[in-house]
């Protein structure tokens, strides 16, 4: 049997829940705002060009909707505690992978506005290994959180992407 590492494990299992198939639940009007192509002034060319907000006007949440569906789409496949659009933060339940057993994961999202930027998000994963005694806090590789974020801010451009090309 081939073990491989924490962090692998959850990036594997992330990898191929990610690669489903979504239906596109946002507006096709909303902007994506990046913060490298902040201030170019061209609405047509420069996503966010009107020096827009990231989400439509009308929008009753209080953070970056195309993040906002990214970082649900991306962990979909973990049980949900909490989800506050408003805060912009989500919290998943314990997450144990099948076929692994005395190990679990946890995590937690940070939508930190209202613009879609790489410097918007940010995550938190905890692991646990239960040891026979019970679950004890575990490390996980410094890299996990940044690789996490990376695919649910591919997921969100992505979403943008698809409601641009839908209006």
């Amino acid at each position: 049997m081939i073990k491989l590492a924490p962090a692998t494990l959850l990036l594997s299992l992330l990898a191929l829940c990610a690669c489903s198939s979504h239906s596109n639940p946002v507006a096709a009007d909303q902007q994506y705002n990046d913060y490298r192509t902040q201030g170019s002034g061209n609405a047509d060319t420069a996503p966010g060009g009107q020096g827009g907000s990231g989400v439509d006007a009308g929008s009753n949440m209080g953070v970056n909707a195309f993040l906002w569906r990214g970082s649900l789409d991306t962990l979909s496949f973990m049980p949900l505690v909490s989800a506050d659009p408003f805060g912009g933060v989500i919290i998943t339940d314990w997450y144990t992978p099948t076929g692994v057993t005395g190990e679990r994961f946890k995590a937690t999202v940070y939508i930190l506005g209202r613009q879609l930027r790489a410097d918007g998000l940010r995550v938190s994963i905890f692991r646990q290994i239960n040891d026979g005694g019970g679950w004890q806090d575990a490390p996980v590789a410094p890299s996990t959180d940044t690789e996490i974020e990376d695919k649910i801010l591919f997921r969100a451009r992505e979403l943008w992407s698809t409601a641009r090309s839908a209006g």
